[in-house]
């Protein structure tokens, strides 16, 4: 009888073995195979946003060359640089697959693609390496102040402006980008690139963004367009011109664009010029913004291209926005 127990016990531990075993391989199986799939899963997800990316910088890539052609075409006609010029006028997103199709009519297949753009002339604003490209102490203490009466006029600390000076000049002469006799300071910021890299000179973020909308960092000294510069930049690089006075600027520019400085001479007040060497009617530079929407992801692309007579030179091109999911 107590064998017949002892028996019947072990069988009961053997099922219960066998069950626990069945059940832990159940788990091993369903886990790898939960974990093949989840790999799957993400390989094809790696795969759509590489293909994405891919064309979405293929066709940036186009909308850039399509900017350049229409200030290649904008250089043949030649004549000053203004904002009733085809160039100026931005293009509100449309459907790219509708241009692309050779049926506008069966374009259900194509992506779900929106692109839109502009070109803006990088010499509307004010060039911060005028800071650095003066060639004497004398000019170096009137770009200066042309800096300081651009922060009064936008509502930003005005003693900022040595410091910015200070702060690129340094990094100029610790890049090599600039020779002098004077020392090199112990602790150099690095040279910016782009305008909102001058926080490294240690501008807070709330001039920053006050500064942003009127200044460039561009490879060489330049002048500012007259017919392009917002009132706030006429007024800082015209000595003794107030806001009424760039008012009245831009308002005789939207009816007859300026052809020459000498025009705008005539136009400003009593005892007011305009320095040849700060004001101008032409551009060299231009930023071109593309944005492209494909499906659920945005991507947006900024590069600055020089006009060096017909030939348009890209100079820097960067992402500026890269969001995926936008529906999230």
């Amino acid at each position: 009888m107590r064998r017949r127990q002892g028996a019947g016990l072990i069988r009961r531990h053997q099922r219960g073995a066998a069950l626990l075993t069945a059940m832990v391989i159940v788990t091993l199986v369903a886990t790898l195979a939960g974990a093949m799939v989840w790999q799957q899963w993400r390989a094809v997800q790696v795969e759509v946003a590489e293909r994405a990316r891919s064309q979405a910088q293929w066709i940036l890539t186009g909308a850039i060359d399509w900017a350049r052609l229409i200030l290649r075409e904008d250089a043949r006609t030649g004549g000053a640089d203004h904002l009733g010029e085809p160039w100026a006028v931005p293009l509100a997103e449309a459907r790219l697959s509708t241009f692309l199709a050779v049926d506008r009519d069966n374009t259900d297949d194509a992506p779900e693609a929106f692109l839109s753009g502009s070109i803006t002339d990088a010499q509307s604003r004010y060039n911060l390496r005028n800071l650095i490209d003066a060639r004497s102490g004398t000019a170096a203490g009137a770009e200066e102040r042309v800096l300081q009466r651009l922060l009064e006029t936008i509502g930003a600390r005005s003693d900022l402006a040595p410091l910015i000076a200070r702060g690129l000049r340094d990094a100029a002469l610790a890049s090599g980008q600039q020779t002098s006799t004077s020392e090199i300071n112990a602790d150099p910021p690095l040279m910016p690139e782009r305008v909102e890299q001058i926080a490294w000179l240690g501008i807070d973020a709330e001039t920053l963004a006050l500064l942003s909308p009127y200044v460039s960092l561009l490879p060489v000294r330049t002048t500012v367009n007259a017919n392009t510069a917002p009132k706030e930049v006429l007024v800082a690089v015209i000595e003794g011109l107030d806001l009424a006075s760039a008012d009245r600027l831009i308002q005789a520019r939207q009816h007859n664009p300026f052809r020459n400085v000498a025009e705008i001479g005539k136009l400003l007040p009593q005892g007011v010029s305009a320095a040849t060497d700060r004001i101008s009617v032409t551009s060299a530079f231009f930023e071109v913004r593309g944005r492209l929407r494909l499906q659920d992801r945005s991507v947006e692309e900024r590069a600055l291209v020089e006009r060096r007579n017909q030939d348009i030179v890209t100079l820097r091109r960067e992402r500026v926005v890269a969001v995926d999911s936008l529906a999230r």
